[in-house]
This record gives structure tokens, C-alpha cells and sequence, in this order.
């Protein structure tokens, strides 16, 4: 057995159906490794039976630690409370669903051990999902690498290895509108992709509700880009040079025709409120982060701990 440890990250919501599926292919994939290794399993307050099949495991084996928050504090807070108390050389992020393969940690540790400090799974396909979740994926994802001032590789989601030095920087950064994937592209360490098709849940249904997805998507937006906060000037450029010719317009038809001229106004009014209104809103997201941030509650709250 290597003296290296490898950390697995865990973080579940309503899996009670899947865990008995997940740990024992998560522990065999880990023992390939030839690493010493531990499973961090963190529920983020689930009301099933999620935490009776934890304690199972755990008391079966040492090597798996359970966190369970007093209530739901949403997906990339549990993955941040499992890096707060992992101790691996190396620490491994992947959902109990089993969309992505535990049968990938060895090949992302042999990269690690080649040098790589980031190992993150790309998406060659996706099965299993809808057109619609499949399609808005595609659109957040180039929008997302568009707008953002560090490059966020395409198609990946937070299924990936990160070695000891990239979580002691991610130990430092408390915020609370966390996006992880974001947040390792902000580091700028070497990251290597390592393809693979995303496969099926294994069991029950996907707890990633429209909302929670939206969310996400504002944090990543908001988290790792201006271009929204400036994006009004240039509407409001291309807005002021749309309203002098539509006064042209409206000048020629009232000297010509005689069309209902305030139809042309009344437009123009509206598609200016519009934009107001839009943009107040994306302004008012940024408030929202900084409001957050400034009250520096815990970003979550730990009701009970197994094996830590």
C-alpha cells in the first residue's frame, strides 16, 4: 500500500435507493488505486432513509466518514464541508448517482501521479437526459466560458481530482455563492481532461431541480464575471442610436403618410423599460452576493459526524 491517501468526496440528497449501489463500487475502484483512501460521504439533509444506509456503511467500515448538515445547504457546500475534512494526498469529487463512473478514479489518479494537479471529467456524451436538459447545458456552458475571464473548460461538470495543493487554496476561499468549477479556473493550476460518457442514474431521480440549476448558473455568471455589470452601456449605445432613427422614421411617416406616430413611441418606451428592468435585475444579483457575503455566516452547519 502507497503511503499516499486518496480523499473520495461524496455529497448526497435523497440517494437512500442508490448508496447500497455506489459504496462498493466506489471502494473497489479506490483499491485499484493501490492508495490508502477514505470516503467522505456528506448528506445534505436528507429526510429519508439516506442517513440509516450511512451509518450501515460506516459501521461496517472505518474507512468511510459521514457528514450530515442540519438541513439542505445545496450541493457545492457539501462538496466544500467533504474537502474541509478530508485528508488525502489527492481528493476525488463525484455524485452517488453514478452518472459518472467510479470505475474512472484510477485513471485519474495515474495522471495525478504524472503531474497533473487537476484531473477533471469531460463529457463526451450524455445519457439518459432530455433534449431540453442536454440543450440548456450546451447554451450555459459556451455562455458561461464567453462572458468569464478565465477559461472554463467546456462540458464538465465537478467530477474531478484535485491534489492536496489545489484544496489548501480552496480551504482560503470562504464565499458562499460557491462554483466550484469556476473557482479551479480562477487557480490556474495544470488541469487535464479525461474523457468519458456520462451514463444513466443508477437509481431514483435527479434532486437537480430547474431551480437549483438556474442557481448554479447565476453563481458561475455572477461569481466569475463584470461583462453583465458593463453589458448596459453598449445596450444603452445601440438603444440611444435605434431611437434616433426610429425618430426619423416617425418624422417621415408624419410627413408622408400620416401613420400613427406614438405606436412608434410607445415601442421605443417599452423596449428601454425593458432593458431597464433587465439590467436593474442583473445589478441586483451582484447586490444580492455582496449582501450575502457581508453578513459571514458558516457557509453550512454540521449536525452529526461519523468516524471523524
Amino acid at each position: 500500500m502507497s503511503e499516499k491517501k486518496i480523499s473520495l468526496i461524496v455529497p448526497v440528497y435523497y440517494e437512500e435507493e442508490v448508496l447500497p449501489i455506489a459504496y462498493p463500487r466506489m471502494k473497489a475502484a479506490l483499491e485499484q488505486t493501490g492508495h490508502d483512501y477514505e470516503i467522505l460521504f456528506v448528506n445534505d439533509g436528507s429526510r429519508d432513509g439516506t442517513m440509516r444506509e450511512l451509518r450501515k456503511i460506516a459501521a461496517e467500515d472505518q474507512r468511510v466518514k459521514v457528514l450530515s448538515f442540519s438541513r439542505n445547504f445545496g450541493h457545492q457546500l457539501a462538496v466544500t464541508a467533504g474537502m474541509d475534512e478530508a485528508t488525502g494526498d489527492a481528493l476525488i469529487i463525484i455524485d452517488a448517482d453514478l452518472q459518472d463512473p467510479p470505475e474512472l478514479i484510477p485513471d485519474m489518479v495515474k495522471l495525478w501521479e504524472q503531474g497533473a494537479d487537476i484531473v477533471y471529467g469531460k463529457r463526451k456524451k450524455r445519457e439518459g437526459e432530455t433534449f431540453f436538459k442536454k440543450f440548456t447545458a450546451a447554451c450555459y456552458y459556451r455562455l458561461l466560458t464567453s462572458m468569464s475571464a478565465y477559461p472554463i473548460p467546456l462540458d464538465t461538470g465537478d467530477f474531478r481530482l484535485i491534489g492536496r495543493n489545489v484544496a489548501d487554496v480552496f480551504l482560503k476561499m470562504r464565499e458562499h455563492g460557491r462554483f466550484l468549477r469556476g473557482m479551479s479556473a480562477w487557480m490556474g493550476f495544470d488541469a487535464v481532461p479525461l474523457e468519458y460518457v456520462r451514463q444513466e442514474r443508477a437509481a431514483g431521480k435527479t434532486k437537480y431541480t430547474l431551480k437549483k440549476m438556474l442557481k448554479l448558473a447565476l453563481d458561475g455568471i455572477t461569481g466569475f464575471s463584470t461583462k453583465p455589470l458593463t453589458m448596459p452601456l453598449y445596450l444603452g449605445g445601440a438603444v440611444m442610436g435605434l431611437s434616433l432613427l426610429g425618430f426619423l422614421a416617425v418624422l417621415i411617416c408624419a410627413l408622408t403618410v400620416g401613420a400613427a406616430a406614438w405606436l412608434w413611441a410607445l415601442c421605443g418606451v417599452c423596449l428601454l423599460l425593458g432593458a431597464v428592468l433587465f439590467f436593474l435585475g442583473v445589478q441586483g444579483a451582484y447586490i444580492g452576493r455582496i449582501f450575502e457575503e457581508s453578513k459571514a455566516r458558516p457557509l453550512y452547519i454540521v449536525a452529526e459526524k461519523i468516524n471523524l
